[in-house]
């Protein structure tokens, strides 16, 4: 499969605003190894090969286990995930699949219970932002395979 749309060139205004987004998500105190989960849970549910492939690399470099990066499609049936890991899955599925179940009480219940206003609200824009990498990457087409982690 070949690119359709060098994104970063056509818009590269747009590409720094989501820059932008991205470094805010990852200085606004989250746990790292928290986000990674959270992009990856997104991009399986999506289909996004490339953030896959990014993300899994990023999630190794930075220590976390083949084990959980496996599992993670299977997450509520796999005892290796945290209460808050779990409540962030969940949110990163409630709101990945917005259209389908308007984010059910229990879900915002949980995640409340786990994360602050501000928390949750910086969970939610990881959230977003992985949402439209993954619609750029798969929709452009972007190639898969040769991201290498910092």
């Amino acid at each position: 499969m070949s690119a359709r749309i060098d994104y970063q060139k056509a818009a590269p205004g747009a590409f720094q605003a989501m820059l932008g987004l991205e470094k805010h998500v990852h200085g606004c105190g989250l746990e790292a190894s928290l986000l990674e989960l959270v992009k990856m849970r997104a991009s399986q549910i999506n289909g996004c090969a490339h953030c896959l492939d990014m993300h899994s690399k990023d999630a190794r470099a930075a220590g976390e286990t083949e084990q959980r990066l496996y599992l993670l499609n299977a997450w509520r049936e796999a005892p290796f995930y945290s209460a808050r890991e779990r409540a962030a899955l969940a949110w990163t599925e409630a709101l990945t699949l917005v259209a389908e179940s308007q984010v059910p009480d229990a879900v915002y219940e949980d995640a409340r219970r786990h994360f602050s206003e501000q928390e949750l609200v910086n969970l939610s824009l990881a959230i977003v932002a992985i949402n439209g990498w993954n619609r750029l990457a798969i929709g452009f087409r972007a190639e898969t395979g040769s991201y290498q982690p910092r």
